[in-house]
Order: C-alpha cells, then sequence, then structure tokens
C-alpha cells in the first residue's frame, strides 16, 4: 500500500502570480491567506445605542458594538445577527449597510450594519462583561475599544442626522491600526 507523500511548503510565487505564498513542493497546491471578515451591528433601541464592555482581549474592559469573525457557510447578516445574540443575547433585525472599513495591519475588512432590538430584552453574553442602552451624551467615548467603533458609531450620528447617506468607509487619509489614545 502507497500513501501519497505529506505536503511540504515553501514560500515562493507560484507560476502567474504576484506575492509570494505557500506552496506544497510535492504536489504545487496554493495555501492562500486571505483577509478575516468582521461583521457587527450599530444596534438601536428606543433612541440609544447598545454597546458591549469586552469580557476578552484585546481590549478587555473597553466598550464596543456586537461584533466578531464572520463564519464559514455563513451570510454576513446572519454573522452579525448570531455575533449580537452571542455578545448581548440580543435578536436584531438588520435594516442596512453602514459601513465597510478595512483594517489591512490585521488583514482585517469589517462589515457594520445598522439594526434596532428585533425583540426587546438584552444581557451580557460570554465575551462581554456588562451591555447597556446609551445615549449620545452617555457614550464612554475615552473608552471605546477600537478606532473603527469611533467611526461607526459617528457614522451612525450622520445618518441620523440625515447629513450623509451609508455605506461608509475609513475616513479619508485614516487608518484603523492606531488605537485610540
Amino acid at each position: 500500500m502507497t500513501y501519497p507523500l505529506s505536503p511540504v511548503f515553501a514560500r515562493t510565487v507560484p507560476d502567474g502570480d504576484t506575492h509570494e505564498r505557500a506552496v506544497c513542493e510535492n504536489c504545487g497546491f496554493v495555501a492562500y491567506e486571505n483577509p478575516k471578515i468582521v461583521v457587527g451591528s450599530v444596534v438601536r433601541h428606543d433612541g440609544k445605542l447598545l454597546l458591549c464592555r469586552r469580557a476578552i482581549e484585546p481590549r478587555r474592559g473597553y466598550w464596543t458594538v456586537p461584533a466578531g469573525f464572520l463564519e464559514l457557510h455563513e451570510t454576513p447578516e446572519d454573522g452579525a445577527r448570531r455575533e449580537a445574540l452571542e455578545e448581548a443575547n440580543a435578536r436584531l433585525a438588520i435594516e442596512s449597510l453602514l459601513a465597510v472599513y478595512s483594517v489591512p495591519r490585521l488583514s482585517q475588512v469589517q462589515l457594520i450594519y445598522r439594526a434596532v432590538l428585533h425583540e426587546p430584552g438584552f444581557s451580557a453574553g460570554e465575551e462581554s462583561l456588562e451591555v447597556g442602552l446609551f445615549g449620545w451624551d452617555d457614550i464612554p467615548w475615552d473608552d471605546l475599544a477600537f478606532p473603527t467603533v469611533h467611526w461607526m458609531l459617528g457614522h451612525e450620528r450622520q445618518v441620523q442626522e440625515g447629513s450623509i447617506a451609508a455605506p461608509f468607509a475609513n475616513p479619508e487619509g485614516r487608518s484603523a491600526d492606531l488605537r485610540p489614545r
């Protein structure tokens, strides 16, 4: 009985490609590495926004919207609903796409939706220390977890004020690679 050779990968530029990749020396299989997709929602209820205080790293103890990595075989909208259920025990109705943000340092693309609570009630899930509804003046701006959270909340406010329409992208000349000060 013969067994196929175990893969042995080397970094090289495959024929017809422009980037160095991991290529199997035995069979030529190319192991592509692709960006991670993050999905989440700015959730509104009774004129306030739902925020979650992170129970996990990175940025444990800081506030964010319910968001996380998209799973295989999942639509972005389903992923955003799942993340809200996992982090805030909240059931959402997705309304529209708010923004697409790029975080090249982390190889992330973030799809952020506008949503409302589909059913009343929410509570902290396993990945949250606490969750709450915040009016604009009550948002813990200095304790937001990531630059993109600042952006999405600002973009949501612009949509609510009717000053501009979604979807948005990174603010001009801004990178999400820096943590908030």
